[in-house]
């Protein structure tokens, strides 16, 4: 089983980052994760489109449609999703008949040094991603509020996070051996 993770932030040590991490090392037997980094896709321009896919954006596409789920791990900024996340989804989305996001199941997660956990980027996300014709992976959400007191030197070290992390792992796996299209 082919996960491809996506982080919506582009600090190589960021808290999600390390919620990446983490779910690398607690991935259930048989579930590869690969993270497809942001940094190089342009900003959407409708006439960049027009003239055909730049190359980072096709390998992007080509990732997504590759992956048997994506799992996308994203900040809160500004009480919303991360440009950087929103314009990856932006191109992935395009044409929207021939999107590889389509039908392609998704799991969400974020962290945050806030209470809420990436809460409100989350539930954006989730619009989007609805919005695009994926099913999304029914809650519990994982989302690791007050991460700065859970991660050390890039490693979450909370016990209780890392369970959680790891369940929601599990269930993502259990989900894709069924049928995603239905709740778990």
């Amino acid at each position: 089983m082919n996960i491809l993770a996506i982080v919506g932030s582009l600090r190589q040590d960021s808290y999600n980052r390390a919620v990446l991490r983490a779910v690398e090392e607690l991935a259930p037997d048989g579930v590869k994760i690969s993270e497809h980094p942001l940094g190089d896709i342009p900003l959407y321009n409708f006439d960049v489109e027009q003239q055909g896919f730049p190359e980072p954006v096709a390998a992007f596409k080509a990732a997504i449609a590759d992956a048997d789920a994506l799992l996308i791990i994203t900040p809160e900024y500004q009480h919303g999703i991360p440009g950087v996340l929103k314009n990856a989804l932006d191109w992935a989305a395009r044409p929207a008949r021939e999107s590889p996001l389509k039908g392609k199941p998704v799991a969400v997660m974020g962290a945050s040094p806030g209470m809420t956990g990436t809460a409100r980027a989350q539930s954006q996300l989730r619009q989007t991603l609805v919005y695009n014709g994926c099913p999304i992976l029914p809650p519990p959400e994982v989302l690791v509020a007050g991460v700065h007191d859970k991660v050390e030197d890039g490693v979450v070290t909370d016990e209780p996070t890392r369970e959680f992390i790891g369940g929601a792992l599990e269930r993502l796996a259990t989900w894709l051996d069924g049928d995603p299209s239905r709740p778990a």
